[in-house]
C-alpha cells in the first residue's frame, strides 16, 4: 500500500508537527522533520522567540488519522487532521503540511477497540522489557491491541511497524465509554504542569493553551476543536461565578476574537480568588496561578465542556 491523495493515512511517529507550509520551516526545526521526528530534541533547541514562531499549526499523535490532499515530489504532504476539529478553517479538520515519511497507509486489517496511553510519556518496545523502538509516545495516544497482555506487557499495532510493539499493561487504559468529568480532564492537564510553551504544541514536550485543553479531553475520547475560539463555540457558556474546577476561562481583547484559554482550578469565592491552569505565552510554560489583573481585564467567558 502507498500513500495517495484523496485517501486517509495515519501518523507513524510518536508526535508529528503540522506546519503552515514547507517553505516556513526553520533550520532549528530539523529534528521535528526527520522520519523519526525527535520532538524532545526539537523543543530543547528552541529559544524563547522560536517557541512562539507562527510556522507551527498543531501536532498529531501516533496513529492519528489524516486525509491526504496533496503529495509533493520533495516529500511533503498536505493533509487535513480529521481528529482535530477546526470549523473556521476546514469543516473536515485542521489543514496543514507535514513530511510524508511521518505517515503510513491505513492498514484495514488493524481493527478493534483501542487502548489509550495514560502515561505522560512512554517508549514502545520490541519485546516485553526489550529495547525501546519508538520513544516519546505521549498521553492520549490511541493504539489497537495486537493480542492479549503477557506477563504485564501489552502488544499493540503501530503504524509503519511490521511486528507489534510492547508497553507495560498498566500504562494503558480502555477507551472510555462515557464522557469524563471535568475533574478527570483537569487531572490530566495538571500532569503537564511546567511543560514548555510551544505555539501549536500538542504533546508532553511542548504545548500551547488550546492544545492543553484539547489533549486533556482527548485522553478521554472527547475531540474538542483545536483552537481556542472554536473551543468556545463548542462548549456551554456559564454565568461568571458559576465555574468549578475543570471548566474553561476564555480571554479576548476588546473587539478581537478569543485568543487565550485556561482551565479553572479553584472555585472562586470572589473575583480575586480565581485560579487557572494554562499554557502561558508570556512565561513560556504551563503554570497554575491566580488570575493576574491583566488577564481578568480580558476575561470574556466561562464555559463547560
Amino acid at each position: 500500500m502507498e500513500l495517495q491523495p484523496g485517501r486517509e493515512a495515519v501518523v507513524r511517529v510518536a508526535v508529528a508537527t503540522l506546519w503552515t507550509r514547507p517553505e516556513a520551516v526553520r533550520a532549528v526545526d530539523g529534528p521535528a522533520l526527520t522520519a523519526r521526528a525527535d520532538i524532545p530534541a526539537w523543543v530543547s533547541g528552541l529559544d524563547t522567540d522560536q517557541q512562539v514562531g507562527d510556522c507551527v499549526l498543531s501536532q498529531l499523535l501516533l496513529g492519528e488519522r489524516v486525509l491526504i490532499s496533496e503529495l509533493r515530489p520533495d516529500g511533503w504532504a498536505r493533509v487535513v487532521a480529521v481528529e482535530q476539529p477546526a470549523a473556521t478553517l476546514d469543516p473536515r479538520g485542521y489543514p496543514g503540511w507535514l513530511p510524508a515519511d511521518q505517515l503510513a497507509p491505513v492498514d484495514p486489517a488493524v481493527t478493534g477497540r483501542p487502548l489509550v496511553v495514560d502515561a505522560t510519556v512512554i517508549g514502545l518496545r520490541a519485546a516485553p522489557d526489550g529495547p525501546v523502538v519508538l520513544p516519546g509516545v505521549v498521553v492520549g495516544t490511541r493504539l489497537v491491541p495486537a493480542g492479549p497482555a503477557l506477563n504485564g506487557w501489552q502488544p499493540v499495532h503501530v503504524p509503519g511497524q511490521a511486528a507489534p510493539l510492547w508497553l507495560p499493561d498498566g500504562q494503558l487504559v480502555p477507551a472510555p465509554a462515557e464522557p469524563p468529568s471535568a475533574a478527570d480532564a483537569l487531572a490530566v492537564a495538571q500532569r503537564l504542569l511546567h511543560v514548555a510553551y510551544v505555539w501549536g504544541g500538542l504533546s508532553s514536550y511542548g504545548i500551547d493553551c488550546s492544545g492543553l485543553v484539547h489533549l486533556a479531553w482527548r485522553r478521554f475520547g472527547v475531540l474538542l476543536p483545536r483552537d481556542a475560539a472554536d473551543q468556545a463555540a463548542a462548549t456551554t457558556p456559564l454565568p461568571l461565578g458559576a465555574e468549578r474546577p475543570g471548566d474553561l476561562y476564555f480571554f479576548a481583547r476588546p473587539g478581537r476574537k478569543i485568543h487565550h484559554i485556561g482551565i479553572v482550578t479553584a472555585v472562586p469565592g470572589d473575583h480575586e480568588n480565581r485560579r487557572m491552569l494554562h499554557a502561558c505565552y508570556r512565561r513560556r510554560r504551563v503554570v497554575e496561578e491566580p488570575m493576574p489583573a491583566d488577564r481578568t481585564a480580558t476575561l470574556v467567558g466561562v464555559h463547560r465542556v
